[in-house]
């Protein structure tokens, strides 16, 4: 059962070795962390296997979850500048 790390899920995935030495290799290319890119073909994955309409409102939650989460951190920075 994965945790909650702030507004997102922290899970563990496990890759066999070979595997997860193309996508080290995968990550050097595109210039991220393998954590990243990892993320990212998890969401590909799922944006290929729902509807787009479905996967678009998943899409605009979550950046609805995260710009509320930067206006709390700016609020909360402003509250103890004032």
């Amino acid at each position: 059962m994965p945790s909650q790390h702030g507004s997102k899920f922290y899970c563990q995935l496990l890759i066999d070795p070979h595997r997860y030495k193309l996508a080290e290799q995968l990550a050097e290319k595109r210039g991220k962390k393998v954590t990243a890119v990892l993320r990212d073909l998890v969401y590909e994955a799922l944006e290929t296997n729902y509807s787009k309409e479905e996967y678009r409102k998943a899409a605009w939650a979550d950046a609805e979850v995260w710009n509320d989460s930067v206006r709390r951190r700016v609020n909360s920075r402003r509250s103890k500048d004032g």
